[in-house]
């Protein structure tokens, strides 16, 4: 039952708060579970986990409250971009990029990502799922078993389609509603190319070469239902689950090669909270760095700030993958304006045919989003945007310890565009937006391509150069698998030590065709999966 069915949410929302005014005044001092993060997994881990009356949860999450309108109004998500409900990472000055620094915007707060994101909702290719079974070596993690957890969680709100969407999980998805006419022009557009339209994104579209859609989105009743909102929100009047804000996590307490507890920093203080097993949800950037403050990470790594090492990985903070995007943009005959989050069809489709899946992501933007560079080309007041991008890309980056304390800052390594396929990829990105923006079925609706226009050779370089920003999808830096690379095992398990697993992005051997809300999702549904199978709970 989700806070949109109680009868009186006024009176649901009284007894939230002071059931954890009750909770937080004086926690426990040692709890069943400690799940570290509430974003898109944490939020998951710890309701499914709060199900059981007799277990006693501890949510911990360094910001504060999405009791905030630029959070809940969905046309309001760039806002927080850059605010206080954004970690508000800088990459390191990239010589791929021009020496560009990117910032890499993560949400700080109840949520996470999906608190502050663009509530698309895209599960993945058939082949991601497909691959980390074959990495693990655990059919469990395939797409046909990631298949039902989507049936499972989802209260589908479009097209019936029974085979691929489910009707009664916590989880409102529902296709953009009265989408503007320029995201249908788009399908018109794609069409028209040879790409073929499909009822939704979520089904049929990801099991082949993909093709475009209407986006689905995380919006209920016209506000933002964030994973937060749709998992954790319900049952925080009950008893056993305390949501702790304004905590820091510090590094994870071991006694010998068992974690038995957190290190936490709240209201000045440094404290210890013990639990049976501890889960670390908090991103790829905090994930793979509270390992390494808590001893677990390449030896090297750890030596050169005197952490002990309890157990050395060097696939810690190693690995890292975000989907990085070149803006085309369209200038309007006539402005017009924004519907929804502004973002009301997407596309996957490949570079070359003989590919297993998609390797390029496209998003349509309904305003102009130029690049701090591209914006000094000239960029028109009222204009649509190609967030079109590497779905598979090629380079890999690395996080970094800049010193001692655990708060000190992480160095981010993002390494965009550092592999020459990339490149390649990226050139073929931009002739298929170009290809799409000159349509027929744009011409109504548009006066012509602002950027990039019909650049060559290396000039095209360079525009990919300046243009190239995040997809904020950053992933991959606490690795499941079984090399000597990966962090985890098949069931999230941190290997050499007990007690502690990762369930967030940072356990994707490789980022998601897509964005990965949805299949953080699945990861915390996963985890919570093993963990009761583990406490027979």
């Amino acid at each position: 039952m989700s806070e949109f069915e109680h009868g009186d949410t006024s009176e649901f929302a009284r007894r939230v708060s002071e059931n954890q005014a009750r909770l937080t005044a004086k926690p426990r001092a040692a709890y069943d579970f400690i799940v570290c993060g509430a974003g898109a997994s944490g939020s998951v881990v710890a309701r499914r986990l709060a199900e059981n009356p007799d277990v006693h949860v501890l949510l911990i999450e360094a910001g504060g409250s999405d009791e905030v309108e630029t959070v809940l109004d969905p046309s309001q998500w760039p806002l927080n971009l850059g605010s206080e409900r954004d970690w508000g990472f800088q990459a390191t000055p990239n010589p791929h990029l021009d020496g560009r620094t990117l910032p890499m915007s993560m949400g700080k707060g109840l949520g996470g990502g999906s608190s502050i994101n663009v509530m698309v909702w895209a599960r993945g290719h058939r082949s991601d799922w497909d691959f980390i079974a074959a990495e693990t070596g655990d059919p469990a993690w395939g797409y046909e078993s990631v298949l039902d957890i989507y049936r499972r969680i989802e209260n589908w709100q479009g097209v019936p389609d029974p085979h691929y969407r489910g009707t009664s999980g916590p989880v409102w998805v529902q296709p953009a509603r009265d989408p503007s006419p320029i995201a249908l022009a788009m399908l018109d557009a794609a069409e028209e190319i040879g790409i073929p339209r499909f009822a939704h994104p979520n089904g049929a579209m990801m099991e082949g070469a993909g093709g475009a859609a209407v986006a689905d989105m995380l919006v209920r009743d016209g506000r933002r239902n964030s994973l937060f909102r749709a998992y954790v929100r319900p049952w925080m009047d009950r008893p056993n689950l305390t949501v702790l804000t304004g905590t820091i996590v510090r590094r994870v307490i071991f006694e010998g090669r068992r974690a038995v507890g957190v290190e936490i920093l709240r209201d000045g203080r440094i404290s210890t909270v013990r639990a049976t097993e501890v889960i670390l949800s908090l991103g790829a950037m905090h994930t793979p760095k509270v390992l390494m403050y808590s001893g677990i990470g390449d030896r090297s790594e750890l030596s050169r700030f005197g952490i002990p090492v309890v157990q050395h990985l060097p696939g810690v903070g190693r690995n890292l993958q975000d989907h990085v995007a070149f803006c085309c943009i369209w200038e309007y005959r006539e402005p017009i304006a924004a519907r929804n989050t502004g973002n009301e069809a997407t596309l996957y489709w490949k570079t070359r045919p003989q590919l297993e899946a998609p390797d390029l992501l496209f998003c349509q933007v309904e305003f102009p989003v130029p690049s701090e560079r591209t914006a000094a080309r000239g960029v028109p007041a009222h204009g649509w945007t190609m967030f079109a991008g590497l779905a598979r890309p090629a380079s890999r980056g690395r996080l970094r310890l800049t010193g001692a304390d655990p708060l000190s800052e992480i160095e981010i390594d993002a390494n965009m565009m550092s592999e020459p396929a990339d490149m390649e990829s990226a050139l073929a990105c931009i002739a298929l937006c170009r290809e799409l923006g000159s349509a027929k079925a744009f011409q109504p609706l548009v006066t012509g391509e602002a950027l990039p226009g019909p650049l060559k050779g290396e000039a095209m370089k360079q525009f990919v150069r300046e243009s190239a920003v995040t997809y904020w999808h950053q992933s991959c830096t606490a690795k499941m698998g079984r090399d000597d690379m990966s962090v985890v095992d098949a069931s999230l398990k941190v290997y050499g030590v007990e007690g502690l697993r990762v369930a967030d992005a940072s356990i994707m051997p490789r980022v998601a065709t897509g964005n990965t809300q949805a299949p953080c999702a699945v990861i915390g549904e996963r985890a919570a999966q093993l963990i009761t199978q583990t406490h027979r709970i």
